[in-house]
């Protein structure tokens, strides 16, 4: 897979070469054929069954891969199919650490079903190493982070930690997921993670209008049981999703230069405004085009028990916004009537 010194030239052409289809497209077409014809009975192309392999997905697989600066992308059909993925690395008495902030979807599926495949959790505050040195042991099988969480925008030395876990448990995988900053703003490959997971849901399709997951890789074997996994679990995006999430793929670099201008002049607003309580940090949440609002107690965390919750800061006023593509005058206007009437 050839590839390109800038982010935004990788995104646009990286898998899309017109040279791998007869007609020469500029724009991969969606393949949305569920089997291909065979040459020879006894043999076997590159293509066969869709769920197996499909020209489509292997375009955004291709992409998604460069952008993180991986050898291996592989897609699932949403990003707790990938999550669920990763997991399914794990064996009967394995154990797994993960940060005390991380997304709810994921705290549900380890806290609910991780103890139904005999797999032991701990968790650990990424940004003390004395809590990451009491809970990681030497037989750590995955040790899984955020940064920036979610919701609550924590950080973590990439460097510090990634160096202290290869001197604490040298064998153990490390798994980063990076939905939050996405591959413009972070690389997590470059700082020696072993996998790197997404919500491609959010800001590499961009639209609101796809469910997919992703997993991005430089080890050979995790990546050969990754697409074992997505094979035989049939976990696999439509070919139209693929088609709409390689298109949102090649704005990716200019919606996040806007998401952060638009971000950055929210949060001025709301630091400098008296009915707001407290504001995490001057940085972007995740989302699509369009800016949200929400409650993560009863929404994206309501899974979550409410010590679990409040131990972090994910308390009952907390607002999560997701600032999108609109006038930033515009939105610091909506925002600014609506804290009017819920702070009179």
């Amino acid at each position: 897979m050839s590839t390109f010194p800038h982010f935004a030239t990788n995104a646009a052409h990286v898998g899309q070469e017109p040279e791998q289809w007869n007609s020469m497209d500029i724009v991969p077409p969606i393949s949305l054929t569920s089997t291909f014809i065979q040459d020879e009975p006894d043999s076997r192309s590159e293509y066969f069954y869709s769920r197996v392999n499909n020209p489509t997905r292997q375009c955004l697989e291709k992409c998604i891969a460069a952008l993180e600066g991986g050898k291996h992308g592989i897609v699932f059909s949403s990003g707790m199919a990938a999550t669920h993925a990763i997991t399914m690395l794990l064996e009967t008495g394995d154990h797994l650490v993960r940060m005390d902030d991380v997304y709810g979807g994921t705290s549900r599926l380890l806290r609910q079903f991780a103890p139904r495949m005999g797999i032991n959790v701990s968790i650990a505050d990424f940004s003390d190493t004395n809590s990451v040195e009491k809970v990681v042991q030497p037989q750590t099988r995955i040790v899984w982070m955020e940064t920036p969480t979610n919701p609550c925008l924590q950080l973590i030395d990439l460097d510090l930690v990634i160096g202290l876990l290869r001197k604490i448990a040298p064998s153990c995988i490390t798994v980063l997921d990076n939905t939050f900053s996405t591959p413009y703003f972070q690389r997590p490959l470059d700082f020696g993670v072993d996998i790197v997971m997404h919500s491609v849901t959010k800001y590499m399709n961009g639209h609101a209008d796809v469910l997919m997951g992703a997993v991005v890789t430089n080890n050979d074997q995790i990546a050969a049981k990754m697409r074992t996994i997505q094979n035989v679990c049939g976990s696999t995006p439509s070919p139209i999703d693929c088609f709409l999430a390689n298109r949102g793929l090649k704005t990716l670099h200019l919606r996040m230069k806007e998401h952060m201008k638009n971000g950055l002049a929210v949060a001025k607003f709301l630091e400098a405004n008296p009915r707001v309580e407290k504001l995490f940090r001057l940085a972007f949440s995740l989302g699509g085009f369009e800016s949200l609002s929400e409650l993560p107690t009863a929404m994206t965390h309501v899974s979550v028990p409410r010590e679990e919750r409040e131990k972090v800061g994910i308390t009952d006023n907390m607002v999560r916004l997701s600032v999108g593509l609109e006038d930033e005058e515009d939105l610091i206007q909506d925002l600014d009537n609506a804290l009017k009437i819920a702070v009179p």
